[in-house]
């Protein structure tokens, strides 16, 4: 199946925590339907010191189920499906089902 959500895409966050925010895909994890998004869903986690890092509690992003994330349409600015559409020169593209506009390939 086509990925409808991709690395580099902007998407708003439906339920949650989180609700109402926008972010960046930085990581997408299909076989376990998850994204990461950046700065969403922030996690404390302790960390042991090694050779780079220092020991202490650190913030980071934790994945979140793609269920829970939607499109940000490119002209209103929230959230919309998404749809396939074929252009006449063969290539598919990913569509807003809000506005009809061809959202970019992040």
């Amino acid at each position: 199946m086509a990925a409808k959500i991709r690395k580099g895409d902007r998407v708003i966050i439906l339920s949650g925590r989180d609700k109402g925010k926008k972010g960046e895909v930085l990581r997408v994890y299909p076989t376990e339907e998850r994204a990461l998004v950046s700065g969403i869903n922030i996690v404390k986690r302790h960390q042991r010191q090694t050779t780079t890092q220092q020991a202490g509690i650190i913030s980071k992003e934790a994945p979140i189920h793609l269920s829970k994330l939607a499109h940000v349409d490119p002209t209103s600015g929230g959230p919309t499906r998404v749809g396939f559409k074929v252009q006449e020169d063969g290539t598919r593209v990913r569509v807003s089902k809000k506005s009809g506009e061809v959202i970019a390939n992040g």
